[in-house]
């Protein structure tokens, strides 16, 4: 039992990458910033390092998903309820994956418990706590997401394109929209103006914008992807130090391998997804989505909050998209079916799975 129980985590943690490793990058491919192989290492590595930081930074849902205060503890502590929830919540994120949908894996581990809660435990599963610790931020996440989207999206476009250079202008200058100096001044001034207009000046320093919000535009993925990393492998880990098999630092890091091999290997149906099928992107709309994303999911990791990266992450693509009127709704209503499906087939299959065992046992 022990082997299956550590092949099922491992392969919860497999799922998990393949689904979840590339969506910090989603905006970065879809909006043309890096290409796709680019991408998907920049997003492994910033997942592995998320992985072992997490350790760290969120040991609170640790113990939130091992199914203590959800279930009797002598049922969150039995081999047969971890090998239940472990196997509909890899079961489930690897159909999703399959399919190119972005999921939620916290959604299924979420389902996994609730079905092997109620298989094993006579039903005394406490919905009061599963709607409060667990239900409501997954509820509430994309929802903020998306609002702070479309205020992102409008704060950002205030920048004018054509002024895509930013000179560091001499004590003794001042440019004015059309590029003509026209007084004296006794400090250096800054400027946003058009690449010709700062080619014609001695300015000691001229940065690009665009280049600059490129560079930020892959470094907030990389956040993305750190902390959907921190938020969920102590979700994963929880699977191996319930069951007392492994050491928790051990935990972590075979999840962290487990969630890196997933993602260099499954991940490309589900970036197409979210990349190319919710909505196009440019580099400015690409970063304000990212921004809020990562903002989200950390706060919501420092708090010990179960929130869902898929949830948040789509929520402000969408958000964005729906501000610059390019956003898929078709596409959109697609992927929430999904989540809608996720909670109850994760249930379902964690039932399945923990009548069947315990009639083998």
């Amino acid at each position: 039992m022990e082997g299956l129980l550590l092949a099922a985590a491992l392969f919860v943690a497999l799922s998990n990458g393949a689904n979840d490793n590339f969506k910090g990058f989603a905006t970065v491919w879809g909006s043309g910033t890096l290409n796709y192989r680019q991408a998907l290492t920049l997003a492994t590595l910033a997942t592995i390092a998320g992985s072992l930081a997490s350790w760290l930074l969120a040991d609170t849902l640790v113990q939130q998903f091992s199914g203590k205060g959800l279930v009797p503890d002598a049922v969150a502590n039995g081999s047969l309820f971890i090998m239940s929830v472990a196997s509909a919540a890899a079961a489930t994120v690897f159909l999703a994956t399959h399919l190119g949908f972005p999921v939620s894996t916290t959604h299924a581990l979420i389902g996994g418990l609730i079905g092997a809660g109620f298989a094993q435990s006579g039903g005394a599963v406490h919905l009061d706590q599963l709607a409060q610790a667990f239900l409501l931020p997954l509820l509430i996440s994309p929802l903020l997401a998306a609002l702070l989207g479309v205020l992102a999206y409008r704060l950002f476009r205030l920048h004018p394109v054509e002024h895509d250079c930013a000179c560091v202008l001499a004590p003794a200058q001042v440019l004015t929209a059309d590029g003509i100096l026209v007084s004296r001044v006794a400090m250096p001034s800054v400027v946003l103006a058009s690449d010709s207009a700062c080619a014609s000046l001695d300015a000691p320093l001229r940065v690009s914008v665009s280049r600059s919000m490129d560079r930020l535009h892959v470094w907030s993925a990389m956040a993305i992807c750190f902390a959907r990393s921190v938020n969920d492998t102590p979700k994963l880990a929880a699977l191996l130090i319930a069951a007392h098999l492994l050491q928790p630092s051990m935990s972590v890091a075979m999840i962290a391998c487990a969630m890196a091999l997933g993602g260099i290997i499954f991940a490309r149906q589900v970036a197409q997804t979210m990349s190319q099928g919710v909505t196009r992107m440019n580099p400015v709309q690409g970063l304000a989505a990212n921004l809020i994303t990562a903002s989200l999911v950390l706060f919501a990791s420092k708090l010990g909050m179960p929130v869902s990266t898929t949830h948040v992450a789509v929520g402000s693509i969408a958000g964005v998209g729906a501000s610059a009127k390019t956003l898929n709704w078709l596409a959109l209503r697609n992927i929430l079916l999904s989540w809608i499906a996720t909670l109850p087939l994760a249930s379902g299959v964690a039932w399945s799975v923990a009548r069947l065992l315990h009639v083998l046992d």
